[in-house]
């Protein structure tokens, strides 16, 4: 009796141990809990989902659990859609563009996956032209030019013509800003030193001397540089406390220091504190902090807006108003107001004005009505400009086709080009470059010295792909 009692007592005693979960059967934690699960990937881009051909961006998964943590994780597999066909992509999760296109990668773990979509681009980003070549910029700060060499003006260490982009010499990826002047380039590197290469007749690279340079060449050891402009044959900068500088030929006052005194070293000039400069060809722009345009040099065609005809030596103030962009051709100028409106004066024999006239204009006029201008730039008789929705229009001299309409006409107020939209544009003597938002460069007009790049010596009227 007492061995049937003791049996009794425990049966029921083992059953509500094991509906308290004890006796160690049914967890893998002390606590009661159960492991939590991967239920979702996230993957993100650094430092974007676009990149350049050529360029590195970092992939990162992160992991969400069933108990909504979440965990960057180390282990996924990684895969792109396209194969190899625009991406490389490495176990890591660094990805290489390698051709124009748009790709999606997926990070995939324990059956769980997540993807991206990437965009790889050209790699141009930034683009400047003078007389007859080109110079430009890839998104890994390498610089490439094309067009004449004559005067050894694309920094590649010799005086031959390119019609093709080729590297300057020293295959620097430090490159910041450039501008080209008639024969000459200057530039500006990511530590704020400046260079300059090529025609050196009145001292306009900087260097004491006026000796030709066929590679870059650096300019003093100052490493405060924030702005450039060349001209014809003079060049003007501004330090990063707002300070101009200018070099080079004086014969017109486009120095601005009061004389007409060539010279050969960068040269503190006109007092205040500035911002933006434009060299053209005998003449300067420039804009202070404060917002107010002041010009100085050449002025035989009222390129200086100031009303008059007469060369001035000094800086004389040209309106009121604030402005916020500038640039100089050979004989005409144009500049942007905080508004949006864009005005232009000086020479227009072409129609580069942009007034739907001929004469010559010696105080600023405003081109069209509207207010939307974001940049204009002014080539040797033609000017360009772009809309803050990036559309194109351009007007002026067409002797070679610069201005990209199909015909060789000149025109006096501003034409559209195309419906693409452009993220920067820069004018030649007679031809034009310009970057698409998609990173592709573009070039039409003269190119008889090869300034388009398309590995060619013809002259197009229309605009066509470079590299």
């Amino acid at each position: 009796m007492k061995k049937i009692l003791k049996n009794w007592l425990v049966i029921p005693l083992l059953a509500v141990l094991a509906a308290c979960g004890g006796g160690g059967g049914g967890s893998s934690s002390s606590g009661g809990s159960t492991t939590p699960t991967l239920v979702s990937i996230a993957v993100t881009a650094s430092p974007n989902t676009t990149l350049a051909v050529g360029t590195q961006v970092t992939l990162k998964a992160v992991g969400t659990y069933s108990d909504n943590s979440s965990a960057v994780l180390s282990n996924v597999t990684w895969a792109a859609k396209g194969g190899s066909t625009f991406l490389t992509l490495f176990s890591t999760g660094v990805v290489t563009g390698k051709a124009i296109g748009n790709d999606t990668v997926t990070a995939t773990l324990s059956g769980v996956s997540g993807s991206i979509a990437l965009t790889v681009v050209a790699p141009w980003t930034t683009v400047a032209a003078g007389g007859n070549q080109t110079l430009a910029r890839k998104a890994d700060g390498s610089l490439y030019g094309w067009g004449s060499n004559i005067k050894g003006q694309l920094g590649d260490s010799t005086t031959t013509d390119r019609n093709i982009p080729t590297q300057v010499s020293g295959n620097s990826t430090l490159w910041k800003s450039i501008s080209v002047g008639d024969q000459f380039t200057v530039a500006i590197r990511s530590d704020g030193s400046l260079w300059a290469w090529g025609f050196n007749q009145n001292g306009q690279l900087g260097d004491g001397t006026t000796t030709d340079r066929a590679v870059p060449t650096r300019i003093g050891t100052s490493t405060d540089w924030v702005s450039i402009s060349a001209g014809k044959a003079h060049t003007l900068a501004v330090n990063k406390t707002g300070v101009l500088f200018a070099w080079g030929r004086n014969f017109n006052g486009q120095l601005g220091d009061g004389t007409n005194a060539d010279k050969l070293v960068p040269t503190k000039q006109a007092t205040g504190v500035w911002k933006a400069v434009a060299a053209g060809g005998t003449h300067s722009l420039a804009i202070r902090t404060d917002g107010t345009l002041w010009a100085w040099g050449g002025n035989v065609n009222g390129q200086l807006g100031n009303g008059g005809v007469v060369d001035q030596n000094k800086p004389v103030q040209i309106g009121l108003v604030t402005w916020v962009q500038v640039s100089a051709g050979a004989a005409h100028s144009l500049a942007i107001r905080a508004d949006g409106s864009l005005f232009a004066w000086g020479s227009n024999s072409n129609g580069q004005v942009g007034n739907n006239g001929s004469l010559n204009v010696t105080a600023p006029v405003q081109v069209t009505s509207d207010t939307n201008w974001a940049t204009a730039v002014a080539g040797y008789l033609h000017t360009v400009g772009l809309r803050t929705d990036g559309t194109l229009w351009v007007w002026g001299s067409n002797s070679d086709g610069q201005l990209g309409n199909g015909t060789l006409q000149d025109v006096s107020a501003p034409v559209q080009i195309g419906t693409a939209s452009w993220t920067n544009i820069t004018a030649g003597a007679a031809h034009t470059i310009g970057v698409q938002n998609d990173g592709t460069l573009w070039g039409w007009g003269r190119n008889v010295e090869g300034e388009l790049g398309n590995n060619s010596n013809s002259s197009v009227s229309l605009p066509i792909t470079i590299q």
